[in-house]
């Protein structure tokens, strides 16, 4: 296994989450081969499916909040309304408290829909660095070269060569040293390169090797066969296969190339309307914002997809396919059941929570109680004087009876007020 992940990408924090996603798909390609199918593409497509029966509970409590959402969802608002020509801090406080409360009330969290995306997005990256490299985490696909790989290394010269057709065809994305001296190293580093080579980057080899043509013709049908899905090359962008197909008048396969984007975008388009929405006016800015990246991200997905390899498109396709499955079942499930149910339960849960906090009911009825108070208060100021007021008050008075002169009629007002408080201590004993 060290072996094979000697070209992986070695990132701090998406490394480890590409090896782990790696891991999961030599599994099923192993599992695949078992059955007698050997293909990457169609292994991209059960891991889909694993990962999303995986990632399954998170989806249905993400779908959870977004049906309690759209239940919550006026009173949200109502608050807004209350608060909004308000931007005083004790305003904007009180508009936090009771906004909170809302969610206590509905025993839901405000992030409870970001969970998803959270995990998505880290994922979306590592399996780019997968498609992008497989041979480096499935170990069937690596070893398909390796007969190759050992006729190159055992050819004089071969460095200079294979650094010669990395410039001529422009692999950028190969980070290659054929200075190196290490012979697993070089092994891996010619497995990248072979890896990424399309078809006219094979009849290169072949010119680059003439002494090995009947080797590289083998080893190019069986990668033909593992790395391709529907004759394209899954480490290739659909934008390159594209412009080879239009240069070459392989028109179908430009066709073909051109089909995973549209497919990607369409696929995400009838993920997204499927999706519950939180009903809101078309004032609200949440709302707004999630009319706005709806529409964004369906077109972002077909742009990217253009630009991206073949097997992370079909990562795409397969993942907006296996969601819109998923939603269907769910919008039906929670059509037949209360919410009303759902929220009551939330609010034991809720309930347990602040009671091992030491938080109490009473506590939390007590600060709505004052922050309505605070809120509907029509001044600032008050009849009963704080602590602060009476020690302001106090220290006025105490510098006054300092700066009396001793024949005024302040002092005489000081010594027979001093005589009246000593008075009063006595009586109060």
């Amino acid at each position: 296994m060290s072996e094979m992940l000697l070209t992986a990408y070695n990132g701090a924090i998406l490394g480890p989450i590409a090896k782990f996603l790696g891991w999961i798909m030599n599994g099923m390609y192993i599992l695949m081969e078992k059955i007698g199918i050997s293909n990457v593409g169609l292994s991209i497509i059960l891991f889909t499916i694993v990962i999303y029966m995986l990632m399954f509970p998170l989806t249905y409590k993400q779908q959870k909040f977004s049906k309690l959402s759209q239940k919550m969802n006026p009173e949200l608002q109502a608050v807004q309304k209350k608060y909004k020509d308000k931007k005083d801090p004790t305003s904007m406080q009180n508009m936090q408290t009771e906004t909170q409360m809302i969610y206590e009330k509905y025993g839901v969290s405000p992030a409870g829909s970001c969970g998803q995306m959270l995990i998505q997005f880290p994922l979306l990256l590592a399996l780019y660095r997968v498609f992008m490299n497989v041979p480096a985490y499935i170990s069937s696909v690596k070893q398909v070269y390796m007969g190759l790989v050992d006729n190159i290394m055992a050819t004089s010269g071969y460095q200079d060569t294979m650094t010669q057709l990395v410039t001529d065809l422009n692999l950028r994305t190969v980070a290659v040293d054929f200075t190196a001296t290490d012979t697993t190293t070089l092994q891996n580093y010619i497995v990248d390169v072979l890896y990424k080579m399309n078809s006219s980057g094979w009849d290169a080899l072949k010119s680059a090797f003439p002494g090995l043509t009947d080797s590289i013709s083998s080893t190019y049908g069986v990668v033909s066969h593992v790395n391709q899905f529907l004759t394209l090359n899954i480490s290739d962008t659909p934008l390159e296969i594209i412009k080879s197909g239009f240069a070459n008048h392989s028109y179908l396969i430009a066709v073909l190339a051109l089909l995973i984007p549209v497919i990607s975008y369409l696929t995400q388009v009838l993920s997204i309307k499927l999706m519950p929405t939180a009903s809101g006016s078309d004032n609200d800015q949440m709302a707004q914002q999630m009319k706005m990246m709806n529409r964004t991200m369906p077109l972002f997905s077909l742009v990217m997809c253009f630009t991206v390899p073949v097997g992370l498109g079909i990562y795409w396709i397969a993942s907006a396919v296996v969601r819109s499955i998923q939603q269907f079942v769910l919008n039906k499930h929670f059509d037949k059941i209360d919410l009303d149910d759902i929220i009551a339960k939330n609010q034991e849960k809720a309930k347990k929570r602040r009671e091992k906090m030491g938080i109490s009911e009473n506590q939390i009825t007590n600060a709505a109680r004052m922050n309505t108070r605070q809120v509907s208060a029509p001044s600032p100021k008050s009849s009963v004087k704080t602590t602060a007021e009476k020690e302001l008050e106090a220290e006025k008075a105490a510098a006054k009876k300092a700066n009396a002169r001793p024949d005024s009629m302040a002092a005489k007002a000081n010594l027979v007020r001093d005589f009246n408080e000593r008075n009063n201590k006595k009586n109060e004993k």
